[in-house]
């Protein structure tokens, strides 16, 4: 959708949306109504063509459900890791998962990891 590099203020747009997501999915379930992604776009100065949302929530909603992953809306924008960052994701995994058991509790990330 989205494709090419991104520049600074791009980043910042993805990355407040993905938050703006995290937000306004009260049910924590990973989804929102079409309607609701709809505004997101809008309040972040995304707005597209109705037949090109049509397509993109199609595409999004393949359930027809009027649910729209945002996780697969990401994915779409930012497509598949390259290799690097893949290992790079690993290795920090790898550092989280000191006891070996395959998750990582958010205590221990919290351990690790600062926000600020």
């Amino acid at each position: 959708i989205f494709r090419g590099t991104l520049s600074k203020r791009g980043v910042r747009v993805i990355t407040g949306l993905g938050k703006y997501f995290r937000q306004i999915d009260k049910n924590r379930d990973g989804f929102l109504s079409q309607a609701a992604l709809k505004e997101a776009l809008k309040l972040f100065h995304l707005e597209m063509p109705e037949g090109d949302f049509e397509s993109l929530c199609l595409i999004l909603d393949d359930r027809k459900r009027d649910k729209v992953d945002y996780g697969e809306f990401t994915h779409a924008i930012f497509g598949e890791m390259n290799e690097y960052r893949k290992a790079f994701v690993r290795k920090a995994y790898m550092k989280l998962d000191f006891n070996k058991t395959g998750s990582v509790p958010m205590v221990d990330v919290r351990k690790c990891y600062c926000a600020k």
